[in-house]
């Protein structure tokens, strides 16, 4: 990391860039919500910051929403982006610039950091076959080629895949081929892509990823180490679509969005600040880039984003620290706006809470090193004990006791309450390690510690005792308030401001803890902060945002999942290593013993149940992250568990059951005791099924392991 100045620093702090065609909801929120913290964390310490955010907007998910909505991909992107933005600002942001990969500003830049790459010899050419669309004179990329499945007879196979049986496809593989587009039977020709030659980067890029990454996650170390350990490849980074960023000199070509995507930080900040914004992404001597993003995100900031300014052999600015967050699921389940269960960015607008309720409870449960679930009655309990029984109790009664004793006035130069000092430089380090959690845990730790001491002295009696000594008291109390709202201003801001106002101080910063008010300051009226949450109103939105559990609890975590990687365990004769893709950007690996019944290319693009909620484990020195399960008969044939229709993600469950997401042990999994009978699988006489087909093996009688 650069060596700057302890006193003040140029931070420039980045949120990876949802997707625009879909409602964010609050799992894509967190890494916004915490970007948006510890930026305002960095400006109470006395730091320069620039935050950044926007939206990915480029690619075939766009072109296929507008499909849906018969818009084109400009008018979804254009109203998608409105919503984006609203849900920011609702959420008290604080961002600096909130812009769009898609503005004129971020294709010139995309396109000179191409050009630069070009010029530099880490450009490839690859000539390939390609459907072309004759009507509508456009190749076509794979999901926009439909035609009948070779394996299983479906009519409405795609072109990447087959959502019947699951096979992962070639478009010339299909059957009856057909434009999506315009239904047109589609010829073949030759197109040409181009790759970034990622080998000829690699050895430099791991030698910055070794002077940066001691500052990363540690969970973002190990993505970026599993990539590096497998050997980098080139990497297409053109596609034949109409929506995205022209390739100069190259007709009917666009970059793929994952190109554009990450130098939209700096295309966003140029469109913003046309003037300056060099001094903030050509400036690494002097400017620390913070990133955070969702754990899917990682390889595009620490491989492949930084490969692209290394490839320009321009003096950007690199990355400094990172923070990747884990999942967040919603009350045992997953997020889905389809089905309408979870909390999305409208839900929250349109719930009647206060939007720091939302930030303090994704701070409290932040996924920092493991995955978090949202609960509504958790979200209840946290605020009702802790932000309104711990911090805002304090708040209340210290105002309202100075009021009533003192008319509001500090009488005497304030101490520090003993204990707390080396609280809150414990609360600043953890802000600036990017241990938001930890941050506001340590909060909650010195309002407790305020309403100890309000305890201890009990002023309430104290004043008919010793008025003096009550003074004291309650100036110690009004100065400990007032620096410990300034510790909680970057997760609650506007509630910490309806604090400021009522103690009528403001332009507090960091460097003012510790430091007390003056003597004949006033205090203004005291009054609530938030209000207490009913069992009735955590039922109403609950309802309200659909409950994922429907009956009882099944022991397992069952998932559909999708093998796209199998390789021989390279210990075990006898064991697979296989990448399953779990939906939503989730990939796990899994050890299996499946080789002694399947040939790899059997495999390969075949959905199956994975047990998700088994504790990961070595076996044979190699990490397995779940099962995929398999029936065996008594003639002992195996055969996975197939799903043919769900996609990957979906969950499997027993009717009249919910699954259970904590994480179990091998010894527990043996206990559950899953049957097959005429090819259907049971559980006490209920079968397995996703939400849209039931799950079968092609066995007769036998057991599920």
């Amino acid at each position: 990391m650069s060596d700057q100045s302890s006193k003040s620093k140029k931070i420039l702090i980045t949120s990876a860039l949802p997707y625009v065609n879909n409602i964010p909801h609050l799992g894509n929120l967190i890494c916004i919500l915490s970007a948006d913290v510890y930026a305002r964390f960095e400006r109470l310490n006395g730091n320069e910051v620039l935050s950044v955010v926007g939206t990915d907007e480029h690619g075939t998910t766009s072109e296929i929403k507008a499909l849906e909505e018969g818009k084109t991909p400009q008018e979804v992107c254009d109203e998608y982006f409105a919503k984006h933005k609203e849900i920011y600002e609702w959420f008290s942001t604080s961002f600096n610039c909130i812009g769009r990969s898609s503005t004129a500003t971020n294709a010139q830049v995309t396109q000179e950091i191409y050009g630069q790459l070009k010029e530099n010899g880490f450009i490839l050419e690859k000539t390939t076959t390609q459907y072309y669309d004759p009507l509508k004179k456009t190749f076509l990329a794979d999901r926009f080629v439909k035609g009948t499945c070779p394996h299983c007879g479906f009519t409405d196979a795609r072109g990447d895949q087959c959502d019947s049986c699951g096979k992962l496809l070639e478009p010339s593989q299909l059957k009856d081929a057909k434009s999506s587009i315009s239904d047109a039977k589609p010829e073949q020709k030759e197109t040409t892509h181009l790759y970034i030659d990622l080998p000829k980067i690699q050895k430099e890029l791991a030698g910055w990823i070794g002077s940066r990454k001691s500052s990363w996650s540690k969970n973002a170390q190990g993505i970026t180490q599993a990539w590096l350990d497998k050997g980098l490849e080139p990497r297409a980074i053109t596609r034949d679509l109409s929506w995205g960023i022209a390739v100069p000199d190259v007709p009917n070509k666009v970059f793929y969005s994952w190109f554009d995507a990450p130098i939209a930080y700096i295309g966003i900040t140029k469109h913003c600040l046309p003037d300056s914004w060099e001094s903030w992404w050509k400036n690494d001597d002097k400017v620390e880039l913070v990133q955070f993003m969702g754990k899917d995100n990682t390889q595009f900031h620490t491989i492949l984003f930084p490969s692209f300014l290394l490839g320009t052999k321009q003096p950007y600015t690199f990355l400094n620290k990172l923070s990747v967050n884990e999942y967040l699921t919603y009350e045992g389940g997953k997020f889905s706006k389809s089905r309408n269960v979870g909390v999305f960015g409208n839900d929250a607008m349109e719930s009647g809470l206060h939007p720091d309720a939302f930030r303090y409870y994704i701070m409290a449960v932040r996924p920092e090193g493991e995955d978090a679930d949202f609960s509504w009655e958790d979200f209840a309990n946290r605020l009702n004990k802790e932000f309104i029984g711990n911090f805002a109790n304090l708040v209340n009664r210290t105002i309202s006791f100075t009021n009533k004793f003192t008319d509001g006035e500090i009488a005497v130069d304030a101490q520090p309450i003993d204990g707390v000092t080396e609280l809150f430089d414990k609360v600043k380090a953890d802000y600036q390690l990017m241990n938001l959690k930890d941050a506001l845990k340590g909060c909650m730790q010195l309002a407790k510690r305020g309403n100890q001491y309000f305890q201890e002295n009990e002023p309430w009696k104290l004043i008919k005792e010793d008025p003096e000594k009550t003074k004291v008291v309650l100036a110690n109390l009004v100065s400990f308030v007032k620096d410990l709202t300034i510790a909680l201003t970057p997760i609650t801001p506007k509630l910490c401001d309806d604090v400021f106002v009522q103690l009528n101080v403001k332009n507090q910063m960091w460097s003012d803890i510790g430091t007390s008010l003056p003597i004949g300051h006033k205090l203004n009226t005291e009054k609530p902060l938030l209000e207490k949450f009913s069992a009735d109103k955590v039922a109403e939105l609950k309802e309200k945002c659909g409950d994922v559990k429907e009956g009882e609890e099944f022991p397992l975590d069952l998932r559909v999942g999708k093998i796209i990687e199998i390789e021989q365990h390279p210990d075990a004769e006898k064991l697979y290593v296989e990448k399953i893709d779990l939906g939503d950007g989730e990939i796990r690996q899994i050890v299996s013993g499946l080789k002694e019944y399947y040939e790899a290319e059997e495999l390969l693009g075949k959905k199956v149940i994975v047990v998700a909620n088994l504790k990961a484990a070595k076996l044979r020195g190699v990490k397995s992250e779940g099962m995929i399960l398999a029936g065996e008969d008594s003639e002992k044939r195996v055969k996975v568990l197939e799903a043919k229709t769900s996609k990957p993600g979906d969950s499997a469950c027993f009717e009249g059951y919910f699954p259970n997401e904590k994480r179990i042990t091998f010894e527990d999994f043996v206990k559950v005791k899953l049957k097959i009978q005429d090819g259907n699988v049971l559980f006490e006489k209920k079968k397995l099924q996703t939400k849209i087909e039931n799950i079968k093996v092609g066995l007769g009688n036998g057991i599920v392991s």
